[in-house]
This record gives structure tokens, C-alpha cells and sequence, in this order.
């Protein structure tokens, strides 16, 4: 058993906490959200994550996982120390980096013996030195410790099983010491470890997220000339993944990628690599065929509906993936947004998001069901690929609807089957009937 702490009580920060207190490790969470902790401590869980609940009550209750707001308590009863910080974009694309160094500063200060502090946060190249060097400044009496970069590549929504069935474990480090404690902690986890350098490990971070958002780019890029040759993208998504060289994952031809990792990390890299004198065209154009999805989306609504102005929009899905309550980086969000300013009534639902939402769309509508949606909307779009939307009753949305309107930016049903039905449906890089 090692006494850990995780410092940042935000979507990683938990899943981490969690996961390592369910393999008999005692985990101190920390966050300096005094509500949050408040929350935590009696046994309400802040973000919805399919599994965390169960796990992070499971825990509590054996006294393995514990929260609280002091980070000189969890630097002073722990060996291991994980930063889970946010690192937000700035706006010249960069990563904020200030909640990790002010971190770094408090482990530093209150430091007494040796630790291993791991940046699980994503971080660019180089960052792992910038937190050797800030703790160095700031623990005068010269304790000894490692920096240790250990990326997450979990994915909302499936989190608890990324963390317990991870595809490889990487981390980076200076010492064999670290390497030794690192290796030790994940040995329950039965997976690859990739063990390197700290610059190498905090660039596989960047290099896997910026990778998976290009493949996104590319099959939407793809869906275009779908639509302009009469080709199916599905049928082109599924012949290329049935290549073992390149895979079906990430080839869901929609409305573009969004949430907290994937734009702030091609941004972030993007910006890393202009820094070190190299243009990363490749990333550039990703980004912007991502951009223009959601004028693909709003153009379609043009098509079926002429004028958006005054007319009643309805929308299915406001998280920016299914079975997570993240709204951050949300296309679904920037699309509505886009709606009301061209005039439109916005009637919205979505399974767990709408709590989130409601502080950011003002004078939106929003619904207990899809079916209040649908009632009297001129259209729906659908923008988030929620299971609950597989399963409509479609004849039901029919009715409700004053015209037979569907725009389907997740690709969710077959064309012929919607048509046959009487809707006007339209979707992403599909063929036309």
C-alpha cells in the first residue's frame, strides 16, 4: 500500500484518486474548491462519469480515499504526489500552466522528505523542468525528490474502464528510484509500461491527442467530398478500418471533435511547435477543417428550413460526447449559440449536460425529454450520439414536429429508413436517395 495524494478534484483528478484507492493504495484527494470537497465529503459526486460513483463511495466508506483542501496535509502524509490541475488554453493557444506551478510551489514549501511529485496533468515538453526547477527554488532546505510525468489517455465517458484496462502505462523519469516506486504503484494495472524521459513522455501526451483529432479531420474532410460526389462516408469509414493499419477508431464522420483535451491540445501543440521554430501545417489544417463544422451543421439547417430566423430549433445532446455531463469545448453548445444569434427559439435536451448548459445558454428552452423537444420545433438536430436518441420513437417525433425535420450531425439513423418515414433527414457525407 503507498499513501498518495492527488492534488485537483476535476474529471482526472477523481478518476485517478479513485482507481488507485480501489487497488488497496490510501489516497488523499485534494482540491481548493471548498464545495466541491464539501460534496465529496458527504458523498456527492460533482461530475458524471459512468462508474466513479460506486467506486469513489466504495472507497470512502474502507477510509482508502479521503478529500480534502490543505495540499500541506497531503504533501506531508503522502510519498507519492499527483498534480491533476487544470491547464487551460490561453489565447494565443499556449497552455496555462499557472495552477500547476502554484502546486509545485505548496509541495515544495512544505516538503520534509523525499517524494515523488507526478505531473498527470497534460502538460507540453519541458514542463516536467519547470517543476524541478520551481520546487528547487521554493524548499530551501534541499529535500530530496523526483519529477515523474505520467500522462492520462482516459476517454469521458468510458474513464473507469480506461483506468483499471489501460493500453500502456507511460511514465517519465530522471531516477531508478522513481522508476522503481512508479513501476511498484501500477504493477495491479497489468499493462505496458513505457518508461522514458520527462520531455518524451509529456510529448506522447500531445502526440496521441493531436493525432486522433487529425484522424477526426480527415474523415470529416472526407464526408465533404462524400456529398459532393454522392459517396457514402460510412461505407468509406468502415473500408478503411477494416485496414489493421489504420483502425475504425475515430473515423465518425460528425460535426468535429470538442471537450477539454482534444482543441486545448492541438492548440497547446501547435504552439509548442512554433516556439521551437517549426510550423505545423498538418495541425493548423486540422483545426480548421474541425472549425468549419459547425457551418456544415448550420448550413444544413438553411437547406431544410430556408430561414433560421424566429423559426423553433430543437436539439438533441449538449455534452461534447455521450455518457459524460462535459460541456467544455462542447460543438453542441457553440452550434446553439450560433442559432440564437441568427434569431432562432432553441429547445434543448440532453441526458446529464443540462445543469452545466444552463449557465451558458440564456433564453434556451430547456426540455424534460426528447419528445417536449420535438413538440411544435420546426426541425431537430441531433449533435450529441447519446444511446437514448438510437432509441426515439421515431413516429412519435413525427407528429410533434410542424415539419418532418431532422438534421442528424452524428450520422445515428440510415438515410433510407428516414426517408421512407417522410422526414426530411439530412446527415454527414451520406449518399442522397
Amino acid at each position: 500500500m503507498q499513501k498518495i495524494a492527488v492534488i485537483g478534484a476535476g474529471y482526472v483528478g477523481l478518476v485517478t484518486a479513485a482507481a488507485l484507492a480501489e487497488t488497496g493504495n490510501k489516497v488523499l484527494c485534494v482540491d481548493s474548491d471548498t464545495e466541491k470537497i464539501r460534496k465529496l465529503k458527504n458523498g456527492a459526486i460533482p461530475i458524471y462519469e459512468p462508474g466513479l460513483e460506486k467506486i469513489i463511495l466504495k472507497n470512502k466508506n474502507l477510509k482508502r480515499l479521503l478529500f480534502s483542501t490543505n495540499i500541506k496535509e497531503a504533501t506531508v502524509s503522502a510519498q507519492i504526489i499527483f498534480i491533476c490541475v487544470g491547464t487551460p488554453s490561453r489565447h494565443d493557444g499556449s497552455a496555462d500552466l499557472s495552477a500547476v506551478q502554484k502546486v509545485a510551489q505548496e509541495i515544495a514549501r512544505n516538503m520534509k522528505e523525499y517524494k515523488v511529485i507526478v505531473e498527470k496533468s497534460t502538460v507540453p515538453a519541458e514542463t516536467g523542468e519547470k517543476i524541478k526547477h520551481t520546487i528547487e527554488m521554493n524548499n530551501p532546505g534541499g529535500v530530496a525528490f523526483d519529477v515523474v510525468s505520467n500522462p492520462e489517455f482516459l476517454r469521458e465517458g468510458s474513464a473507469m474502464h480506461d483506468a483499471f484496462h489501460p493500453d500502456r502505462i507511460v511514465i517519465g523519469v530522471e531516477s531508478e528510484r522513481a522508476e522503481k516506486i512508479m513501476r511498484q504503484l501500477y504493477k495491479p494495472f497489468k499493462a505496458p509500461i513505457v518508461a522514458t524521459n520527462i520531455n518524451t513522455a509529456e510529448l506522447i501526451k500531445h502526440a496521441c491527442n493531436s493525432f486522433l483529432a487529425t484522424k477526426i479531420s480527415f474523415i470529416n474532410a472526407i464526408s465533404n467530398i462524400c456529398e459532393r460526389v454522392n459517396a457514402d462516408v460510412e461505407k468509406v469509414a468502415l473500408a478503411m478500418g477494416l485496414d489493421t493499419r489504420i483502425g475504425k477508431e475515430f473515423l465518425q464522420a460528425g460535426i468535429g471533435f470538442g471537450g477539454s483535451c482534444f482543441p486545448k491540445d492541438v492548440d497547446a501543440f501547435i504552439y509548442l511547435a512554433a516556439q521551437k521554430g517549426y510550423d505545423f501545417e498538418l495541425l493548423k489544417a486540422a483545426r480548421k477543417i474541425n472549425q468549419e463544422r459547425k457551418d456544415v451543421l448550420l448550413k444544413k439547417i438553411e437547406e431544410a428550413l430556408w430561414i433560421i430566423k424566429d423559426k423553433t430549433i430543437g436539439v438533441l445532446g449538449l455534452s461534447f460526447k455521450p455518457d459524460t455531463d462535459d460541456i467544455r469545448s462542447s460543438v453542441a453548445i457553440d452550434i446553439i449559440k450560433l442559432l440564437l444569434y441568427a434569431g432562432a427559439k432553441v429547445k434543448a435536451y440532453d441526458p446529464k449536460a443540462m445543469e452545466k448548459a444552463r449557465s451558458q445558454l440564456k433564453g434556451v428552452i430547456f426540455c424534460a425529454n426528447p419528445y417536449e423537444v420535438a413538440r411544435k420545433s420546426d426541425c431537430v438536430a441531433i449533435l450529441t450520439e447519446w444511446q437514448e436518441f438510437r432509441e426515439l420513437d421515431l413516429k412519435k417525433i413525427k407528429k410533434l414536429l410542424r415539419q418532418p425535420v431532422i438534421i442528424d450531425g452524428r450520422n445515428m439513423f440510415e438515410p433510407q429508413q428516414m426517408h421512407a418515414m417522410g422526414f426530411v433527414y439530412k446527415s454527414i457525407g451520406r449518399r442522397r436517395k
